[in-house]
């Protein structure tokens, strides 16, 4: 019968009711056993959480810490496509109604009647002017104002008097921001070197500029007249530095509205835009770091 006797082996290996034994150790020698391992692994996680928080120790609630390592705000749009591209008809509004809808959204949080508010928002002029010093970001001054930005400053690319933003017209408008940066102060340009001739008179005291113009040679001619809306036709210096969500919740970017007044009719128009400053770089690798394009396509049928 070895199967019966290599029955009872095993059996006895697991449980030894003689000597009161599990899996050949005592009782006594488990308890030790998992009386190490508590300490041993309780010993790592206390080092652990010391280490975690020593390093919490060392990080601000306010800024990034290495926030010398941050790239130069990126220059976005909206509306935004997937492709960066708009193109609608001019009687099918079916074809421009996202745009339409998108621009309405984006700019509901800039209505006259969210920032009556003298506690959250204060009035900074609507002409440009130097950075709104509100203290330091580790001071306990606790959560600062915010500049008023009315949309009405943005004209006919409001959406006040003109819903459909000027694409009813084949006349469409964009808007366009500076991504926020936690204080960051963006520099005007100091001298016209690294700016094209055509952009230079754009420049003008406490006005990060902003400029658009055709990205092919074959395109120019074919753009048309572009107008600048907003404060400057650019991004005033007032609105920065900007001190973070958790003292600037109610914080309003400065915008800059852009209406293509004149486009050549269903043709498709690469346009570029950029911002000229001192510390505002641009890359290869990342097409909206202080620039970006666009494809435009108006179709008149």
């Amino acid at each position: 019968m070895p199967s019966n006797k290599d029955d009872g082996g095993w059996k006895k290996f697991l449980w030894d009711s003689e000597k009161g034994e599990l899996l050949g150790r005592t009782g006594s020698s488990w308890f030790k056993i998992l009386l190490f391992y508590v300490i041993f692994y309780g010993c790592l996680a206390g080092i652990f959480i010391g280490t975690i928080q020593a390093l919490l120790l060392t990080l601000s609630n306010y800024k990034p810490t290495w926030q010398d390592r941050v790239a130069p705000p990126g220059l976005t749009h909206t509306p935004l496509s997937d492709k960066a591209e708009v193109s609608f008809s001019l009687n099918d509004m079916e074809t421009y109604l996202p745009y339409t809808k998108t621009l309405k959204e984006f700019l509901a949080k800039y209505d006259e009647d969210n920032q009556r508010d003298q506690m959250k928002y204060e009035d900074c002029g609507e002409e440009p002017a130097d950075y709104k010093n509100r203290g330091d970001l580790e001071s306990d001054v606790g959560i600062r104002k915010a500049c008023r930005f009315h949309r009405s400053l943005l004209g006919p690319c409001s959406g006040i008097e003109d819903r459909e933003f000027g694409f009813k017209e084949g006349k469409p408008c964009l808007i366009v921001k500076l991504n926020r940066i936690v204080n960051f102060r963006p520099r005007p340009p100091t001298s016209n070197e690294s700016i094209p001739e055509e952009a230079q008179p754009k420049v003008q005291p406490n006005v990060v500029p902003l400029y658009c113009t055709n990205k092919k040679e074959e395109d120019a001619g074919k753009i048309g007249e572009i107008k600048y809306y907003g404060i400057g036709g650019g991004f005033p210096l007032q609105y920065y530095p900007y001190y973070g969500k958790l003292l600037h919740p109610q914080y309003l970017q400065p915008l800059v509205a852009l209406q293509f007044t004149n486009l050549t009719m269903n043709t498709e128009l690469r346009i570029e835009c950029k911002v000229f400053g001192d510390n505002i770089d641009y890359s290869d690798k990342d097409r909206y770091q202080g620039r970006f394009d666009i494809k435009l396509q108006v179709n008149s049928l």
